[in-house]
């Protein structure tokens, strides 16, 4: 790997670390996450994926991190046994990767509940101790809170150990965070949210006065212990005056088993009075468990088993218009705000005109909403229908700037064909501009170019280049921004005038040119004036490139208002030598490549990035078409399909061959 892949890896870490930090502090100590489940688990994973390739990031960073440091509001206390979390998986496939580990396939099926964990420590029977799981290390001290909860008894009964630590989850049911939100003047997002707010109180009046729940369900400390399995430690905690969720719980001895169980929750999920967002699958015996032990901050014998999208109904209030930057109207719908999948939403893309008309939806119907895969918000039906409800009538003008709105021959979507003048449009594209895969501006978010656009400072992309120099006086003075500010975002300018031919040919916003296909065009031409003088015939012969794509491309560069700006944007910027972009005659040349698994030395971006610069075609998907499949570790049912279908099949040391010899 090279040195400059090197720093990429270390600095990609650093932010990822950074950024899950300050999520982690919103969640577990304010109580008020500002991501959704799955923009956490995606950086999560990506995290962790590089700290097994690089074990010395892992020393301090995230492998050995569980939750968050505690608040200085609340005094501490240091865990007696380390309160760790547990290691999620999302699909099948993950789950027997877990399982092929096991020294036992007699498992115990949980439910995950989504609340706030807690230990309660126990000395001759009484309750003296209550904290938060914190760092994992050390916790809040929660005593005062947990005892106002009448499901965590503050003596135990029948037969118990001198000392024993239970631990478990507070949560909210569903009912009693309707009531709460309707009584109290703070409404919150989520009953999770709710049970956090409620528990971490300062004054335990507060706590006492909200309906919490709480469940038993594992242990940390303890004197002795009479159980074998973690389906006798149940009846343990039953017996000691605790709750379980035992009558949910299920053995299982198989993956099929597990899937069988995940099925059925699925199906009856909205029947459980309170929110789950997965499953805990533990192995059994307690011996097998301890024999097992764990990693930095996960057991080996455990992982949770997480849901995918969840579904609710609620009332369409209305339906707006959103301009995009090509100026395409997108329907929005606005929401009765509903808790799914443990976030609040408002607000549910309808896609287009012809959407609407299919799911046949009206203004106060009562609708279907699914959060697709756990981040946008969309309707997919209608539960009920109200007589009253009014239809939608998309708007023949555009709602941001009065310009006309036209929907091209065999075109589903309607646009304003303002493009001049019209903000929405200006802003989207800028953004899209200083976009990651694009020019990669840091400081120039959502906010700030709408603020520069309606001040008029910036009108077009080369705008950005002398933002500064034209008008930094007058943004230091104003409020959010400063000398260091200002500064930060200059130095990033001019990193980003050093543009390769691909991100520049992303940037500028062709119509259906995304990354992939503005990289096919930088290895074809090699120079942005080539590209612009290109015909259609001449684009119709690459491969990737259909009809459609390729008139968009001729017609954006024949467009006189767009050559105009590029032109200027050309007077501000230089085009990296895009001859360094692919190594001619390599093996992999015009080779269509698919990766699986888990390579020891790449990540997944950086063997992308090799086999494109060795003229191959990275796909996502095995067909009949692919020419090569290079499986790491673990890799799954891609590898499967490419031995079925007869493709070459590289391990990672022929890869590595390949790339030497290239």
């Amino acid at each position: 790997m090279t040195k400059i892949a090197d720093l990429f890896i270390r600095s990609e870490h650093a932010d990822l670390l950074k950024k899950l930090n300050a999520w982690d502090i919103a969640y577990h100590q304010n109580d008020a996450p500002i991501v959704d489940d799955a923009t956490y688990d995606e950086a999560k994973s990506r995290i962790l994926e590089i700290e097994a390739e690089y074990p010395e990031l892992a020393k301090g960073g995230f492998s050995e991190h569980v939750g968050a440091a505690v608040s200085s509001n609340f005094k501490s206390y240091p865990h007696t046994v380390p309160m760790l979390s547990i290691s999620d998986v999302f699909n099948e496939t993950e789950v027997a990767n877990w399982f092929d580990k096991l020294e036992s396939s007699d498992l115990f099926v949980e439910l995950k509940v989504d609340g706030l964990s807690f230990a309660a420590r126990y000395e001759k029977g009484v309750f003296v101790r209550g904290l938060t799981r914190g760092s994992g290390i050390m916790g809040e001290d929660i005593t005062a809170n947990l005892k106002t909860i009448p499901d965590i008894p503050k003596r135990l009964t029948g037969d118990f150990p001198d000392v024993i630590e239970v631990r478990g989850e507070v949560y909210m049911a569903r009912s009693d965070f309707i009531s709460l939100n309707e009584t109290s003047d703070k409404k919150f997002a989520n009953p999770r949210n709710a049970a956090a707010g409620s528990l971490r109180q300062l004054n335990p009046a507060i706590t006492a006065s909200r309906k919490l729940s709480a469940f038993g369900y594992t242990y940390g400390d303890l004197s002795n212990r009479d159980w074998k399995k973690q389906s006798e430690y149940f009846e343990k905690l039953e017996s000691w005056g605790f709750k379980t969720t035992k009558q949910w719980a299920k053995k299982a001895f198989s993956v099929q088993d597990v899937q069988d169980i995940y099925n059925d929750v699925m199906l009856h999920r909205d029947e459980i009075p309170f929110d789950i967002d997965g499953l805990v699958i533990k192995v059994d015996s307690v011996a097998i468990q301890e024999k097992m032990g764990s990693r930095a901050n996960s057991p080996r014998w455990e992982i949770a088993y997480k849901f995918p999208a969840a579904r609710g109904i609620t009332k369409l209030n209305d339906i707006t218009i959103q301009v995009g930057r090509t100026g395409v109207l997108t329907p929005v719908a606005e929401l009765e705000p509903i808790n799914i999948g443990g976030v609040l939403v408002s607000r549910a893309t309808l896609h287009n005109a012809d959407e609407i008309a299919r799911l046949n939806v009206k203004i106060g119907d009562k609708v279907i909403v699914q959060r697709a895969g756990d981040v946008i918000p969309q309707i997919i039906g209608v539960a009920e229908a109200d007589k009253n409800a009014l239809p939608f009538v998309f708007p023949d003008v555009c709602p941001v700037c009065g310009g006309a709105v036209v929907q091209e021959n065999g075109a589903v979507a309607r646009r304003c064909v303002n493009s001049l003048a019209c903000s929405a449009q200006i802003c989207g594209e800028l953004e899209h501009f200083v976009s990651k895969h694009a020019f990669d501006i840091d400081g120039f978010g959502e906010k700030q170019i709408e603020l520069f656009v309606t001040l008029g400072w910036i009108k077009q992309a080369a705008d950005i280049f002398t933002l500064i120099e034209n008008h930094g006086d007058e943004i230091r003075s104003m409020e959010g921004f400063g000398d260091k500010s200002v500064t930060n975002l200059q130095n990033a300018v001019e990193r980003a005038r050093n543009v390769d031919l691909y991100r520049l040919i992303y940037a500028i916003g062709i119509p259906d040119v995304g990354e992939v296909t503005a990289k096919i065009l930088a290895k074809e031409f090699k120079s942005l004036f080539v590209l612009r003088a290109t015909s259609e015939e001449r684009l119709k012969q690459i491969d990737g490139i259909g009809d459609i794509m390729a008139h968009e491309i001729v017609s954006f560069f024949a467009d006189e208002h767009s050559m105009r700006a590029l032109d200027e944007l050309l007077k501000h910027i230089n085009i990296k030598n895009p001859e360094d972009i692919v190594i001619q005659n390599s093996l992999l040349s015009g080779k269509r490549v698919v990766l699986t698994g888990t390579l020891s030395k790449y990540t997944r971006d950086e063997a992308k990035e090799i086999l494109e610069r060795m003229g191959a075609k990275p796909q996502s998907s095995v067909s009949a078409k692919t020419d090569i499949v290079i499986a790491g570790e673990s890799a799954g049912s891609k590898l499967t399909e490419a031995e079925r279908l007869g493709i070459t099949v590289w391990s990672e040391s022929d890869f590595d061959k390949a790339v030497n010899q290239g």
